[in-house]
């Protein structure tokens, strides 16, 4: 028979958290900055260059992610298939990706097999075939792939909100991997050149394992080998610039039977010194479930299956988004509130209660999610990128749970700008147009890309 536990289990006491050492040294005019796993048989490494997307010029975006996927259609020694079947033969694959400030190319295999790892991932990375018959192929497949992920609602609501808060001019204020007009019109020269440009810098190995049995230098050697151009100069963050008015943005999808909601507003860059603070307000706004708009709009209201806020922070610019689908009917009144939340908010702060299990969610999320070598990788990325100190991830935790109410509260206050949000509403104008201009949130304009 089965007997029921009457009475639920206390928690126990929470294991310290610790980050692993950071080592960093200079191999062969390049960086190697690296995590020690003592124990560990497993190991990574990622050979991370100055080329994400914020390194495209304007008219071929999306050339970044046209190249990352043809990357494993052979090099200058082996064949598409050779290449594979070298990495399956090590039991691993090559994991490439690409946002807006770097292009990372990842390798996971046993300690013992990380050097031939290494040098097969530098063999992508610096020697690519880039056939212009796998070139053509690739591109037209990732138009494609555009081309359906654009038929659903939120990819042109997304794009337009960018378009409006930082411009045509910039490159961020363009999709990241493009729209599928400008990748159908990537050359094959367009992806050579990007390669030529921007693949010759050594850039930074990071390495995750039991360094006592890996040669770092022997891998640095290896990932920077044919590298001959000095490291890309990183420019100033670009300014947040002075608040300004608030509108809505109709982007018309005729028919639909709901709107989906982008609102958003420039924000500070990834290493501002309120990204503990402000993130947080961002969690009581709308980060979690038991977020404010959550709870309003999906509990109280019974608008939308969920609603969300973050900022989205790159090395030179950021932004505040918040994103949810609603009913049709309802469009004009859930933007009311969402807007009325994020004005709460910034002019009352947060509360004590909202605050703590906001702290407790994110530390503990800091904390599970930081349990793999891939995943110190990928703290490791965050440090070089954004060039933070080495104990900052050892530091984050405690700066976690020790933000106080009057911090986050006047980081909200700072960062949040509900005068003037972008508010962009994606669904049939037709039957909606009117009751958003009875809203009185702002001038309804066209909007499209």
């Amino acid at each position: 028979m089965t007997q029921l536990i009457a009475q639920r289990p206390e928690p126990g006491t929470p294991r310290p958290y610790r980050f692993p050492p950071v080592v960093r040294r200079s191999v062969a005019g390049g960086q190697v900055v690296a995590a020690d796993l003592p124990g560990h048989n497993l190991a990574v490494a990622k050979l991370l260059l100055d080329a994400g997307g914020g390194r495209e010029m304007i008219g071929v975006e999306g050339v970044a992610e046209v190249l990352a996927k043809a990357l494993e259609e052979g090099t200058a020694q082996r064949s598409g298939t050779e290449y594979a079947i070298a990495l399956e033969s090590l039991g691993t694959d090559l994991s490439v990706s690409v946002d807006w400030d770097s292009f990372a190319a990842t390798v996971q295999v046993p300690v013992a097999a990380l050097p031939a790892a290494v040098e097969l991932l530098a063999e992508a990375m610096r020697r690519p075939l880039l056939s212009p018959d796998d070139v053509s192929r690739v591109r037209d497949d990732e138009a494609e792939s555009l081309r359906q992920y654009w038929a659903n609602p939120g990819p042109r609501a997304d794009a337009v909100l960018r378009l409006d808060l930082f411009g045509s001019e910039v490159r961020h204020g363009r999709p990241l991997s493009g729209d599928p007009r400008s990748v159908a019109a990537l050359t094959v020269d367009d992806v050579v050149s990007f390669h030529r440009s921007w693949f010759a810098a050594p850039g930074t190995l990071l390495v995750v394992g039991d360094l006592s049995r890996i040669d770092l230098d022997a891998l640095g050697r290896a990932a920077f080998a044919g590298a001959s151009s000095p490291s890309p100069v990183v420019g100033d963050p670009f300014p947040v610039g002075a608040p300004g008015s608030r509108r809505i943005v109709l982007v018309d999808r005729p028919g639909s039977v709901q709107s989906t909601l982008r609102l958003g507003h420039p924000a500070p860059h990834r290493a501002h010194p309120d990204y503990v603070p402000m993130t947080l307000g961002a969690i009581v706004l709308g980060g979690a479930f038991t977020s404010r708009l959550n709870h309003l709009l999906r509990e109280v209201r019974g608008y939308t299956y969920g609603i969300r806020s973050e900022y989205g922070l790159s090395r030179r610019f950021g932004r505040f988004v918040v994103s949810a689908g609603v009913q049709t009917a309802v469009t004009a009144p859930a933007l009311v509130d969402a807007v009325g939340e994020i004005a709460r908010t910034q002019g009352d702060g947060v509360t004590e209660p909202e605050l703590a299990v906001a702290r407790d969610w994110r530390a503990g999320q800091l904390s599970v999610g930081l349990q793999t070598p891939r995943a110190y990788a990928s703290a490791l990325t965050t440090l070089v990128v954004h060039d933070l100190p080495d104990d900052y991830h050892a530091r984050l935790r405690e700066s976690l749970l020790t933000a106080t109410v009057d911090e986050v509260s006047a980081a909200t206050a700072a960062h949040l700008n509900a005068e003037g949000i972008t508010l962009v509403v994606e669904g049939d104008a037709e039957v909606i147009r009117g009751d958003l201009e009875a809203t009185g949130l702002g001038d309804v304009v066209a909007g499209g890309v």
